[in-house]
């Protein structure tokens, strides 16, 4: 890194993307407003995830074929960037319009009254903003929160400096929640001026329009600019965030301390919720987090309801000097912290709430900072928590913009605390789809580039989980957490090549996971091989090679859990994936069979030795798995067809006619009880082996 960074972290103009090829060929104004809105929310230094609105008015017919004037606008809770035309609701404009004589509206009010304007019962519902849309007289509005805007309206001297770079074309409006009166009073101001080309709201962000949406987009883009270059220019020469204070360290040191901590961490902020960590070490963060001003900003308050929503008031910033004190020194403040951090987020809350009646959030920080280090940020999943560290971003550009303008100023505890819990902005997080089993849940799964385990991979995570495929054939764990990312969800997979008779490859392998996803919490020791033959026939060679993938692999596998496991706190699962031979011995098989034994004992082991820190181990114990299988593909089908003198295409009936069901056993039905150990149906069970082998009696268990 740089010694003194001289210029803001980011620039704070942003790129015109319209394309009048690309606008020609929108079908519609609904069309052409899904255009518009996927512009801006593709550059997040102009709106935020899951932030900002758009608007459209136009005439089309209605329900008896007469023209009516609709508002299009956005609904709650959906994200501009990703924008379709079922995220829009459409309302009609002549039933909105006369709550603008109104001198009050209650927020309960305001929405039951909405919802009988709506075209459609089955639209999503309205924005929070949308009486400010439907109040302007233009056709075409944008409601967005870009960092030079929102720098301007959370610096001291906001409105004077608004006024000196726009004079009359902008008009001010101090903070107010969204709702009526913000709207009336944005509705007011446009219709008052003819002149005025923009409203910023303060703590809050920018409000724009046009006759086109064109005219309207372009509006936006200028104000932007205009703001930006007035701070880009007043930056010049001034160390970011009052300059360096802690050195920098190396990329390799930062990501060696990170995967000591990430676990403790997310120990730490899952004692109510499991967390799913997401590490940020970028450059913007380090400049931030090592500058002399970065706890005081920080620690300041939201800059916006956008930014603490999913942040909330303050992160927690954690005094570290990463040249001078230890490892141990951050621990010992990471559990201090976070523990104060618990017990004032609960104090905020009792003194500023004003809603009563719901459940109180977990108290526990979304953000941590880290000199040094970087960021940390949490979330019910990968895609929430990266979507909470670009949100910091932002507030980190604001902080920057602010700074360079003057004094930053943030929302205050009260009004921070009425928009956390204002009934209408959670209203957005009922619209997320329930959590299934196994959300929250980090799992590792050996051998999941085939067979029973690329199959339990993606059952845990049509579970909820996020899986680590770790495979020796890393290509095929890539094509596995591929095909999971692209049909459950983006960043649910994550592919590590692994050796699990490789010390040194099994330590990155949970490395990598550690730093993708803060920790696991449960294994899934799977990899494996088999090789038959007479005893006389088994070379010293394959008998050792049997117990390093078997024994040694599985030990290996599940040190490396435990360790990470225990620095979370959190409790764990660990499955082994045995073998009906792990019970009854096969002939021909003694090299294999006493391997899977060992694997078996050592479960049994591990269950007694770590229950009191409440990891639980279970074996799975399969047989005659063929579908999908590595294993089966290769010389083990001819050995144990040999064995049995019959041809190899007959194993799969012979294996068939054997068990008490007369069924086969695929790697889906392994996948089930696997899930079944790795969820908290069997919260209570530990030291347990479930068969999955259609019934053969000589291994029922005793």
């Amino acid at each position: 890194m740089r010694s003194e960074q001289l210029q803001p972290t980011r620039s704070f103009r942003v790129p015109d993307l319209w394309d009048e090829n690309e606008a020609r060929r929108q079908v519609d104004e609904l069309d052409m407003l899904v255009y518009r809105s996927r512009l801006l929310g593709a550059d997040r230094r102009v709106c935020n995830w899951k932030g900002g609105n758009t608007s459209t008015k136009c005439t089309q017919p209605g329900p008896t074929g007469r023209p009516q004037r609709v508002l299009w606008v956005k609904g709650s809770g959906s994200d501009l960037a990703a924008a379709s035309r079922k995220d829009f609701v459409g309302l009609r404009l002549d039933d909105v319009l006369p709550l603008m004589e109104r001198d009050a509206v209650s927020d309960e009010e305001m929405v039951e009254y909405l919802s009988r304007c709506v075209l459609h019962p089955g639209m999503p519902r309205q924005s929070i903003e949308t009486l400010l849309h439907a109040f302007i007289p233009y056709d075409y509005v944008d409601h967005t929160h870009p960092d030079s805007i929102i720098a301007f309206c959370t610096t001291d001297d906001g409105k004077r400096l608004m006024e000196e770079v726009f004079g009359n074309r902008a008009a001010w409006i101090p903070y107010i929640r969204p709702g009526f009166d913000l709207a009336k009073q944005v509705g007011l101001a446009v219709r008052n001026n003819p002149g005025l080309q923009a409203v910023f709201l303060g703590k809050h962000g920018l409000v724009t329009w046009g006759n086109t949406a064109e005219e309207c987009y372009r509006s936006t883009i200028e104000i932007i600019n205009e703001a930006g270059a007035f701070i880009e220019k007043r930056a010049q020469g001034r160390a970011a965030f009052g300059g360096l204070r802690f050195p920098g360290l190396s990329s390799d040191a930062r990501r060696r301390l990170a995967r000591q901590v990430l676990p403790l961490v997310r120990g730490l902020v899952s004692r109510e919720k499991r967390m799913i960590l997401h590490y940020d070490d970028s450059e913007e963060i380090l400049t931030f987090v090592n500058g002399r001003d970065a706890r005081e900003l920080a620690l300041t308050g939201a800059a916006c309801p956008d930014h603490l929503v999913h942040t909330k008031y303050v992160p927690l910033f954690v005094d570290f000097d990463p040249a001078q004190e230890s490892v141990e020194v951050l621990e010992a403040r990471l559990r201090q912290g976070v523990d104060r951090y618990a017990a004032e987020y609960r104090e905020y809350v009792r003194q500023n709430r004003r809603e009563s009646g719901e459940a109180t959030d977990d108290p526990y920080p979304r953000v941590i900072l880290i000199p040094g280090l970087g960021m940390i940020a949490t979330g019910k999943d990968k895609a929430t928590a990266r979507n909470t560290a670009g949100l910091f971003h932002r507030a980190v550009a604001v902080m920057d913009g602010a700074s360079v303008l003057g004094r930053y100023v943030s929302m205050t505890p009260q009004e921070a605390c009425d928009v956390e819990y204002w009934p209408l902005e959670r209203y957005k997080l009922t619209l997320a789809p329930p959590e299934r089993e196994l959300s929250r849940r980090v799992a590792l799964i050996t051998g999941a580039g085939s067979g029973i385990g690329r199959a339990t991979a993606e059952l845990l995570a049509q579970a909820g989980a996020h899986v680590v495929v770790a495979d020796i054939n890393v290509e095929a764990a890539r094509q596995v957490a591929a095909a999971i990312n692209s049909t459950v969800d983006q960043e649910r997979a994550l592919a590590v090549q692994m050796d699990v008779t490789d010390e040194t490859m099994v330590a990155a392998g949970y490395d990598e996971a550690v730093l993708a996803y803060g920790g696991v919490d449960i294994l899934v020791s799977n990899a494996g091989t088999a090789m038959a033959g007479r005893l006389e026939d088994t070379t010293l060679s394959d008998w050792e090679r049997l117990f390093r993938l078997l024994s040694t692999g599985y030990f290996l596998a599940s040190r490396e859990a435990v360790r990470c496991m225990k620095r979370q706190g959190i409790g764990g699962s660990i499955v082994f994936v045995t073998s009906k031979n792990a019970v009854v011995a096969s002939k021909h098989a003694a090299a294999y069979n006493a391997a899977k034994a060992a694997e078996l004992h050592l479960a049994r082991s591990l269950a007694e030795e770590l229950g009191p820190d409440g990891i639980r181990v279970n074996c799975v114990a399969p047989d005659a798995v063929l579908a999908g299988s590595g294993i089966w593909s290769g010389r083990w089908r001819e050995e144990r067809a040999a064995a049995y003198g019959i041809a190899p295409e007959e194993l799969d009936e012979y294996y068939r006619r054997r068990t008490a069901l007369r069924v086969n056993v695929y790697p889906d039905d392994v996948a089930q009880a696997i899930l079944f150990f790795a969820s908290d149906r069997s919260a209570k069970t530990t030291g347990c082996t479930l068969t999955v082998d259609g019934g053969v009696q000589a291994a029922y268990m005793r």
